[in-house]
């Protein structure tokens, strides 16, 4: 069986991710380990977590492959610069010591790198490289139940390719079609997530929910909708897109957009982060969040035009966008759609492992064209009694170990019910940007105060950032028009319109804080302004203890549904560890803290009314 460590590094979203005869065993992002956000760092906590979980030495894989192709990157940029000429000059000068010290020598880097992981012989090692968007292809269709499907990414930029079109069948992939830099649907979203005053490469979810803030019945937003299709960019119709490059400032420049052009052009100037957000701001969200689903739903048409697939698989950062998701979904295009729940770069090194065992050494692939091979995403680290009984001991903390999981539950989902806000931490830790139920912070959907509560004094970020429901699977009907299971949270649908409050008719008129706060639905800590939500669906194959815990809400409430967001606050990666947990925890203004079996009550923590004491006593550690 081969053994093969898939690596993603340099960029953003560092990864590590290692299968054994084409079973995924572990896979994790680095942040989680360093407590870095998005770092680009070589993966070596990531790395050992890996090889432990396998039970390998380095010297013990067949190969160890990274995700993409620096020599073709370095290529891109050459010649990038050479036709934009002599504009960029500084950010060449800038660029260029970087890639040659570092970037040209990525093979020493990645040597060095696995010597700070562990002893190995280097004659030992055989060092692959696949390509971006294979490596993105790969983690979709070879994580993927169908033996055959269209393959769709979408990203920034890899090497040259910014989205591709792919067919695979049993263990081959094949690239059909590619849009190529500078011309990249998620750089023109990340161009206006930049000018919207939020930070590129990890502000675009909030670019996507600020969106159902814009009046979609305005003329400022039907105008800029015009404005950018006639300034910005030309929507072809096979969803191939051209940026006017006059606009933009990422292929030369040090910055995304030309802040003059765009401020003249939208008649406002770029938003500073952490200003006030304003009408215009929100239509102008709108307006590029709908080009952005008109683009991917002519590349789906254009996708099923050349491969008469019905089954679709999806990877690349614009899969994460789960409102073009759903909007893909209800067009009913393909039959089948498979997204990877790790779609940006992190589950690249997922797919340059996948893409070695299968195109590399053509090992044979088997699937029941039911289920995936990605276990729920919870292919990271878990954490035994011993090792939270020392972090107790360490840290003074206490807490009470329950020794039935069912009553654990029932006294969980009273909390719940009662407005208590809870961090959830259980088994392996999700891989991908999503908390799935291991690493969550829970409260109660119906309660209409908990939106405010759990932005404002738990997570420590902007109010207008929505919450995702967990539903129990078989209750899903009930709530959404969703006909689709949604395990990775990657779906937007609808709110039953029986769920439905009432709206008053100038509602599109009224001031974003209070369009926020006026009551929308029966589950209105989950209902956006458009009645939509993003949804995880919650089954007992891959997470029995979320689902007893959601069945024993239900059973308290006639509700299988609570408030699902990850296990963090704002600036923070979600928690990996005991320690992370109960640090986030001390922290905050949480209630209660589930670890496993043990439960830990705000109340009964030494010192618990000073949060400001904790926090800096958690910096100091």
């Amino acid at each position: 069986m081969k053994k093969i460590l898939g690596i993603s590094a340099f960029y953003h979203d560092s990864a590590a991710a290692i299968t054994v005869g084409g079973k995924i065993i572990a896979a994790a992002q680095e942040e989680r380990f360093t407590r870095k956000k998005h770092t680009p760092d070589f993966p070596i906590q990531a790395i050992k977590y890996c090889l432990e979980e396998a039970g390998l030495e380095i010297d013990e894989l067949d190969s160890i492959v990274f995700y993409d192709k620096p020599l073709l990157k370095f290529e891109r940029l050459l010649e990038t610069y050479y036709a934009f000429a002599p504009r960029g000059l500084a950010s060449f000068v800038k660029a260029m010591p970087v890639w040659l010290n570092e970037k040209m020598f990525l093979k020493k880097q990645i040597y060095d790198g696995l010597a700070d992981v562990g002893n190995y012989n280097k004659k030992k090692i055989k060092l692959l490289f696949t390509e971006h968007h294979l490596s993105h292809a790969a983690s979709a269709f070879f994580c993927s139940p169908y033996k055959d499907a269209a393959i769709l990414t979408i990203d920034g930029v890899g090497e040259w390719s910014t989205a591709s079109i792919g067919v695979g069948k049993g263990k081959h992939i094949k690239i059909l079609k590619e849009l190529h830099f500078p011309h990249s649907v998620g750089l023109l979203y990340s161009a206006f997530t930049y000018f919207l005053g939020f930070k590129v490469n990890s502000g675009e979810y909030k670019l996507m929910g600020l969106a159902p803030y814009g009046n979609p019945n305005s003329e400022q937003t039907q105008k800029f909708i015009g404005i950018i299709k006639s300034n910005l960019v030309d929507v072809k119709d096979d969803g191939s897109i051209w940026l006017n490059q006059s606009y933009f400032n990422y292929a030369t420049g040090l910055r995304m957009v030309d802040d003059k052009k765009w401020g003249k052009l939208f008649s406002f100037p770029r938003r500073k982060e952490e200003s006030k957000l304003e009408q215009h701001h929100c239509n102008l969200a709108l307006a590029i969040q709908q080009i952005t689903e008109e683009i991917v739903l002519k590349m789906a048409v254009e996708v099923k035009r050349i491969t008469g697939s019905t089954n679709l698989c999806m990877a690349g950062g614009v899969a994460l966008n789960c409102v073009v998701n759903g909007k893909l979904l209800e067009e009913r295009i393909f039959e089948n759609i498979y997204i990877q729940p790790a779609a940006g770069d992190a589950g690249g090194a997922l797919g340059a492992a996948l893409a070695t065992h299968y195109l590399y050494y053509e090992e044979e692939r088997k699937t029941d064209g039911v289920n995936d091979i990605m276990q729920g995403a919870y292919l990271g680290p878990a954490f035994s009694d011993k090792e939270i009984e020392f972090m107790n001991r360490r840290h003074k903390a206490v807490s009470t170990k329950y020794h039935s999981f069912n009553r654990l539950t029932t006294d969980i989902a009273s909390k719940l019910a009662d407005g208590q806000v809870v961090g959830w931490f259980q088994g392996r830790m999700e891989f991908g940007p999503r908390a799935l139920g291991n690493r969550s912070i829970l409260g109660d959907a119906r309660n209409p105060a908990m939106q405010k509560k759990l932005n404002l004094k738990i997570k420590k970020r902007e109010g207008f950032r929505p919450f995702a429901p967990s539903v129990l699977i078989e209750d899903s009907p009930e709530y959404f028009d969703l006909h689709a299971s949604s395990p990775y949270m990657l779906l937007v649908a609808p709110v039953k319109p029986g769920r439905r409050k009432n709206l008053p008719g100038n509602f599109s008129d009224l001031p974003l804080w209070e369009k926020l706060y006026h009551e929308r639905s029966d589950i209105q800590a989950v209902t956006h302004l458009d009645f939509s939500a993003r949804i995880q669906t919650v089954h007992q194959e891959t997470n029995l203890r979320y689902w007893e815990l959601i069945n024993a809400f239900k059973e308290l409430t006639g509700f299988g549904i609570v408030v699902n967001t990850s296990f963090n606050v704002r600036g923070e990666p979600i928690v990996c560890s005991p320690y992370d947990a109960y640090k986030c925890f001390m922290s905050t203004e949480m209630d209660y803290l589930v670890i496993n079996d043990y439960m830990y009550c705000k109340t009964d923590q030494p010192d618990w009314q000073n949060i400001e004491k904790w926090s800096m006593k958690f910096e100091m550690d």
